[in-house]
């Protein structure tokens, strides 16, 4: 991992904040690897860390290759195989429910709000914009908190033959509400129809496979957490507003979640 400065990015948005922000990532999946990912049950599937070393300008992480056991990278899906990622995240959730995410992100996601002022300078829209603090102080009021994997998008699972996966890239791992997570990757994974005609099955199967993995069930959690689903969709959707306004992600099923969310704040 190279740590000097870069100048460059495909959006312009190389800044000293960005290049910042970036070297606080690698400092974060180092420790991440180093102290938190051994922890975690053989059936979340994250690589093994082989060796780690901090240079002057560099870190070298030597991991271990995940396209041997989960030789298949997916660019879409269906439903059925998303279901094993969304089993994948609840089971990383359940594992650090309520834990304080010492070394990492102390509120995990790429996008968090407090990290994009220059995203949200740019937004256009006057009401998303305004209620955007809103929105974060209503995901970071959460009673109940976990380690969110922070870029949980379909590229960066790998699948095995019989549909098991493997997670990776940990530069945005840190506290928060683990709807992030979940909406985040389901946006990245499914169309516009899917999204809004499987959400409320998406939720059931979540929270099926959470309550298996805490091996008691939290209804106060789960109540909570069902809340913020499309408080966290909303949360993104404001990245995306001001990072990309042309983005495929942005489509009617997020401006009408967005602005319903709006109007119950």
């Amino acid at each position: 991992i190279d740590l000097q400065d870069s100048k460059s990015h495909p959006r312009g948005w190389a800044t000293n904040l960005s290049h910042q922000r970036k070297l606080t990532s690698y400092q974060v999946e180092m420790y991440w690897y180093e102290n938190y990912a051994g922890t975690l049950p053989e059936t979340v599937k994250v690589p093994h860390l082989l060796y780690s070393e901090k240079k002057d300008n560099a870190q070298d992480l030597v991991l271990e290759d995940l396209s041997i056991e989960f030789p298949k990278l997916k660019e879409q899906c269906t439903f059925q195989e998303a279901k094993t990622v969304v089993k994948w995240l609840a089971q990383f959730h359940a594992s650090y429910l309520g834990e304080i995410p010492n070394g990492l992100w102390e509120v995990g996601t790429y996008w968090h709000f407090d990290t994009r002022p220059q995203e949200l300078a740019v937004i256009d829209d006057q009401s998303l914009k305004e209620a955007a603090p809103l929105i974060d102080e209503k995901l970071n009021a959460c009673k109940y908190k976990t380690f969110v994997h922070g870029d949980a998008k379909l590229a960066n699972f790998c699948f095995a033959k019989d549909g098991q996966v493997g997670g990776v890239d940990f530069q945005y791992v840190g506290g928060g509400c683990g709807m992030k997570d979940v909406a985040y990757f389901i946006g990245s994974c499914l169309n516009e129809r899917d999204c809004e005609h499987l959400e409320n099955q998406i939720l059931d199967t979540y929270f099926d496979y959470l309550q298996i993995a805490m091996k008691k069930r939290n209804k106060e959690l789960e109540v909570e957490w069902r809340s913020m689903y499309r408080v966290a969709w909303a949360d993104f959707h404001r990245f995306l507003k001001g990072w990309n306004p042309d983005h495929w992600k942005i489509n009617s099923y997020s401006e009408r979640v967005t602005s319903e969310v709006i109007k119950r704040l």
